[in-house]
């Protein structure tokens, strides 16, 4: 599978949950979790889909709740297993995101769906992806999904010339030239959308949304700026992104957004 060996390349040079523990990556980790937290009762079953080294999972885990992982890459689950402590409720299985067979219908509460969307490139597999999602999770259960949006991205990793060239995006037809909407494909590890594409995919199921929120807000603009601030400074910045992350005109420029859905 082409996918699974860019990842294991990608994954085995890096930690996700690295990159969530600084105090401008946190900010994506706590949003998460606070609206996870909002929609969980003690002891909920919970599934996360595509869970790379477990930091969300065994985080849930040790605050009571019974937690089964998936994920692909064999690194990661290594990491995984050696992060599990005792008195979890937990395990981890390898699969893909786009085949739950090994787990039955309507089995959890909660579903997270925190990495799969990122690295997934069609339609069919993103709908695949959702699918299976839905059909493991209860009715009146939440689905959580999180998704790379694209104008952040092309802003801060474009223009701001974190990443990439977007001239030579354009030219290699990774960016369109009109709508500067971006297409990608597995080499390049992460795929970046837009909210009205999320929208349009979540209209071809039977869910409602709770919540959009723009899970780190502009925290990868000014990150350098909120690792040096005391806990003071951080607990305010905390404060306002937590009162404005949900607002229409934040979300757009977040460079990763939380989709909260209920099964109907």
């Amino acid at each position: 599978m082409e996918i699974e060996k860019y990842l294991s390349e990608h994954y085995g040079k890096r930690e996700e949950e690295n990159r969530l523990a600084s105090k401008h990556g946190s900010v994506e980790f706590l949003t998460t979790m606070r609206y996870v937290e909002k929609y969980s009762r003690p002891g909920d079953r919970m599934i996360e889909i595509g869970a790379g080294t477990g930091r969300y999972s065994h985080a849930l885990a040790r605050t009571g709740h019974a937690v089964d992982a998936v994920e692909l890459v064999e690194h990661n689950i290594e990491i995984f297993k050696r992060n599990t402590q005792p008195g979890e409720t937990i395990s981890v299985t390898r699969g893909d995101a786009r085949d739950l067979g090994a787990f039955g219908d309507e089995t959890y509460d909660a579903a997270l769906l925190l990495g799969p969307m990122y690295h997934l490139f069609t339609e069919e597999d993103k709908l695949r992806a959702l699918g299976e999602a839905l059909r493991v999770t209860k009715r009146g259960g939440v689905l959580f999904v999180a998704y790379i949006i694209s104008d952040a991205s092309i802003l801060f990793n474009g223009f701001g010339g974190r990443a990439f060239d977007v001239a030579g995006f354009i030219a290699n037809g990774h960016i369109d030239p009109a709508t500067f909407a971006a297409r990608s494909e597995p080499k390049l590890i992460f795929e970046l959308t837009r909210k009205e594409n999320i929208d349009m995919r979540n209209a071809m199921f039977d869910v409602e949304r709770l919540h959009y929120v723009a899970s780190d807000g502009c925290s990868a603009v000014i990150g350098d700026a909120i690792d040096a601030m005391n806990d003071a400074a951080f607990d305010l910045y905390i404060r306002y992104h937590f009162a404005t992350c949900e607002r229409a005109d934040m979300a757009g420029l977040s460079a990763h957004t939380l989709d909260v859905l209920r099964k109907r």
